[in-house]
């Protein structure tokens, strides 16, 4: 992120000639609620969703279209194997856990993961926070049943509570209001570390403070080390280190309530294009990327980035038609495919995907998720996924990718800065029985700190010899 975006989003400026949205735009932004729309909450009536979204529509944006613009071409040069992404944060963010503390260490894991990533393989990594409007959730059901009492599903903070009482389960339009506040506070302390000195590479050693002393932080201790001789040789050279004073760094999360969406969708007044201000990049999932769906339609007439998430039953004609509906310019970082497949089947699920893009000659970013492929129920009840498992997949998926000559540009995995026990594994072993000391989520398992810092090692290895 940047203090001085290269692009400006809505609001007056003097001295700017202003252009004018087309009307066809303006409506085409809106031809989704006309579109069946999967996951959406039920507002009860007269719970004041006209005065939420009018409040969203006056506020300033979250990002600015100059923003979104240098993504987009970050994640070309992912395409063309020049970068690769590393895409991460919590599973569902919630209003509670927006503290300065949380924040600042996630932010330093994905740091010191990009660091270890860039060291081990000699390649950049285009840094994107899972952070600052992951809110809301899709569910398998729109209710869930404790004993007698059967309550509506919890889809996120900026719908509804966690808590499973009448009143904290009912839909509450002004929590999208809260919601873009805790976004605005979030962004705001992340572009004060990331370009305020704290991420500058000459405190690599910093980062590693506060977390508990394992195996991993030994091992990132040592790569620090080596950096930082290798920046005393630079200096002594003469070589100019206010670049690495500040890092870019950019917000995503998933676009699934609507309504939140087009209310933070601006006119960019340099060429009169829409973006929804909400995030840097935000992505369409699994469930709700129905090609005469809602969601789907939205983003085609945004300018942002945008991810679609595919699973083990997606075609070759899937993907094609997404890619036609989605990317119908065929811009060079435009459209990310986010892969869900599970370590047991990407091996056979990704490659005639893979294939049929590249036969039709388009670009796109191919980026692994190995965490939802590889979620299970352990034998004590706790959703969970093994440490063993995201490995496998993101192997598979170099593997893939090897063998048909074409680009792993990216993994997107949830994680916390947190000692939490949600995943089972990693080289300090969490075993079953240790699930429910520190299980936090409120949604899906994530990988700990150690854990995510062991993922970066060995995906450094992969990457290293893709280069």
């Amino acid at each position: 992120m940047r203090t001085r975006p290269g692009g400006d989003v809505a609001g007056p400026r003097l001295g700017r000639v202003s252009t004018e949205p087309a009307p066809e735009l303006l409506t085409a932004l809106d031809a989704w609620r006309d579109l069946p729309a999967a996951q959406q909450p039920s507002w009860p009536e007269g719970s004041g969703l006209d005065a939420a979204v009018d409040t969203l529509r006056s506020m300033p944006p979250l990002v600015f279209a100059g923003e979104c613009d240098q993504l987009t071409d970050r994640l070309a040069s992912a395409a063309r194997g020049e970068a690769f992404v590393l895409q991460g944060g919590d599973c569902a963010e919630t209003f509670a856990y927006a503290t300065a503390d949380n924040i600042r260490d996630r932010v330093k894991t994905l740091l010191q993961m990009a660091a270890v990533l860039t060291y081990g393989a000699s390649v950049p990594v285009v840094k994107i926070g899972r952070m600052a409007g992951q809110y809301t959730k899709p569910r398998s059901s729109d209710s869930e049943t404790r004993g007698d009492v059967t309550l509506p599903a919890y889809r996120g903070d900026m719908v509804n509570d966690f808590e499973f009482t009448p009143d904290s389960r009912r839909p509450d339009p002004q929590r999208m209001v809260r919601g873009y506040h805790a976004s605005a506070a979030t962004l705001n302390l992340v572009r004060a570390f990331t370009t305020g000195g704290f991420a500058d590479l000459r405190h690599v050693h910093a980062w590693n403070r506060g977390f508990s002393a394992n195996a991993e932080y030994a091992r990132y201790e040592s790569m620090a080390r080596d950096i930082d001789k290798a920046m005393r040789f630079m200096l002594a050279c003469g070589a100019d280190f206010d670049a690495m004073r500040s890092v870019e760094f950019f917000a995503s999360h998933e676009a699934l309530l609507l309504e939140y969406e087009r209310a933070l969708t601006r006119i960019d007044h340099r060429t009169g294009v829409a973006y929804d201000t909400s995030g840097h990049m935000v992505w369409i999932g699994e469930r709700t990327r129905q090609l005469d769906g809602a969601h789907l339609d939205f983003v085609s007439h945004i300018r942002n980035p945008i991810g679609v998430k595919l699973g083990p039953t997606t075609t070759g004609d899937d993907v094609m038609a997404i890619i036609d509906k989605v990317d119908a310019e065929r811009r060079p970082g435009r459209l990310t495919f986010i892969t869900r497949m599970g370590a047991g089947t990407i091996r056979e699920a990704l490659p005639p995907i893979v294939e049929r893009v590249q036969q039709e000659g388009v670009q796109v970013t191919w980026v692994t998720d190995p965490m939802h492929g590889n979620t299970h129920t352990s034998a004590s009840g706790y959703k969970t996924r093994d440490f063993d498992d995201v490995v496998d997949e993101v192997r598979g998926f170099f593997e893939v990718h090897a063998d048909l000559g074409t680009i792993p540009g990216g993994m997107h995995v949830e994680l916390t800065g947190n000692d939490v026990t949600e995943c089972t594994g990693g080289s300090i072993r969490i075993e079953d029985a240790d699930l429910s000391s520190r299980y936090e989520t409120v949604c899906d398992p994530r990988l700990n700190h150690q854990q995510s810092l062991e993922l970066a090692f060995l995906v450094a290895e992969m990457l290293a010899q893709r280069s």
